[in-house]
């Protein structure tokens, strides 16, 4: 952990070189930030917009003026649509700290609902783990704490509460991404009751709607998304494919918007969290989040659209 935290602190310094860059211009979208649809976290009630966005990959860049200048317009058109939700962790590499440098050098970080993961055994790991994550994110406290996949889930729980009542935290959460753990993943939300969840959903993997989303909607538990597009293999399915005539009455303008407006159809889904290290595909993910959603015979002419 001391070679993780010399390295933040190297990294942060390079700060002010990325930052004497010059700064990039914000491509204009489409429609206004406000029309972007938000959801009721339930624990609380605050409204969250449905479009996040992971890092995993894709924020994993080195950490000096080439990197942080090619992904400040990443991190600019998200923040200016209107979305607010950043989803990091320990183990996505320079993510965390690619993530602060970006919301620093914008000035964005009041705006940011910041969250991240602990993926550590033990408490103390866990602790000094956070402690990590906050000087890699330039903050005090993050919105959101999640276990990562389900690792040493009762211990870290604990932690997270305790750091809730502390303030330095507003929400509880654990993660998978692998059908296979979606059993396991019931059964951690039956016994430690987060606010959150994090898991994979989409068209091509569907198994959450048999039981997990049904008890996170009747249990008021938020739900994030991951994998929407499963790393690029749905997108890869439709490449070069004109999109259908019907697609309109989603008010989709993409394969990607229809994938998003899919998940975000089903009522349980709090947001999604598609990542991207391309400008013009953040605008196109927000723009996913505007306008109509399909109803079930729409939803059923996506899935044979990809089919």
């Amino acid at each position: 952990m001391s070679s993780r935290r010399h390295f933040i602190q190297r990294s942060a310094t390079l700060l002010g070189l990325a930052a004497a860059a010059p700064l990039l211009p914000s491509l204009a979208l489409a429609s206004e930030p406000s029309q972007l649809l938000r959801r009721k976290i339930p624990a609380s009630g605050e409204m969250l917009p449905v479009i996040g966005m992971g890092t995993s990959r894709t924020f994993n860049v080195t950490p000096d003026a080439d990197g942080i200048n090619s992904l400040d317009l990443v991190m600019r058109n998200f923040i200016n649509g209107g979305a607010t939700l950043i989803d990091t962790a320990p183990s996505y590499g320079t993510a965390e700290v690619v993530t602060g440098m970006l919301l620093k050098r914008i000035d964005t970080q009041r705006k940011a609902f910041l969250a991240t993961k602990l993926s550590a055994t033990g408490r103390d790991n866990g602790f000094e783990q956070f402690s990590s994550s906050l000087q890699a994110l330039q903050t005090d406290k993050v919105s959101l704490l999640q276990v990562h996949n389900l690792q040493d889930t009762a211990t870290q729980m604990k932690l997270m509460r305790e750091l809730k009542e502390q303030g330095r935290i507003r929400y509880t959460g654990i993660t998978h991404y692998l059908e296979s753990a979606h059993d396991d993943l019931l059964e951690a939300l039956k016994q430690h009751k987060p606010d959150f969840v994090q898991l994979n959903y989409s068209i091509g993997e569907r198994n959450a709607e048999k039981r997990l989303l049904p008890y996170c909607a009747d249990n008021g538990i938020a739900v994030l998304v991951n994998r929407p597009f499963m790393r690029g293999q749905l997108l890869s399915k439709v490449k070069g494919q004109s999109l259908p005539g019907w697609a309109i009455d989603t008010d989709a303008t993409s394969w990607a918007q229809l994938l998003l407006k899919f998940i975000l159809a089903h009522p349980a889904v709090t947001a999604v969290l598609p990542a991207t290290s391309t400008p013009r595909y953040v605008t196109d993910n927000i723009k996913a989040g505007m306008g109509r959603l399909p109803d079930e015979a729409l939803r059923e002419r996506i899935v044979q659209a990809f089919g």
